[in-house]
């Protein structure tokens, strides 16, 4: 998994509250096992009309938004199903931070997994964050997951709070396995103690 230490790039506003992990990825999306060529589906619904063209007026689809790597987005981000292909398409469209006043907690727990940041901020901060992605190819952020800032493009910050454990996993990049393999000599020692002490197990 890629390590998460600083991300500096555009921010693209979605101000919608309850967006739910089927609005993020559809369920005709669920069928395959990979985590790579999600990111077209995105969004779907909002992303593309009918007939399969592009929606101009849906915000990733618009010229400042398209390489967007942040989501500024309203509450409760992430509901609905656990689908983890949820976090799986947007790290696959290139997002690495979601923003949001709160999330559903399948949805926030999945994304510390597959090295999405999610930050929860005040309804105050929130509305600021808005405001400076609406400035479309300008909107510009650049968040710090040592130090725990947002920077805005005008040069305000906001701190931010995570769990140290959580944040020790992005930074060093650890999905499950990785986590589970530095504690291999923990994990050894302790089998062979068990074996030692009741060989009968």
């Amino acid at each position: 998994m890629e390590k998460f230490t600083t991300l500096t790039g555009v921010a693209a506003p979605l101000p919608i509250i309850n967006i739910d992990t089927d609005m993020i990825i559809p369920k005709q999306y669920l069928k395959t096992i990979k985590r790579t060529g999600l990111g077209t589906a995105l969004f779907s619904e909002m992303r593309y009309n009918e007939d399969g063209s592009e929606n101009p007026d849906f915000v990733l689809n618009k010229p400042g938004y398209r390489q967007a790597k942040i989501i500024v987005a309203g509450d409760n981000f992430g509901c609905g199903s656990s689908r983890e292909h949820a976090p799986w398409a947007l790290l696959d469209f290139g997002i690495r931070c979601v923003i949001s006043t709160s999330f559903a907690d399948i949805f926030y727990n999945n994304c510390f997994k597959n090295g999405i940041l999610p930050i929860v901020v005040t309804p105050d901060q929130l509305k600021l964050l808005i405001d400076d992605a609406e400035r479309g190819s300008n909107a510009t952020l650049t968040v710090d997951l040592e130090s725990q800032t947002i920077s805005g493009p005008d040069g305000g910050t906001i701190h931010f709070d995570i769990d140290p454990a959580r944040k020790h996993i992005l930074l060093e990049g650890l999905d499950d396995i990785a986590s589970t393999l530095k504690q291999d000599a923990s994990i050894g020692g302790f089998e062979s103690k068990m074996a030692a002490e009741r060989p009968w197990l």
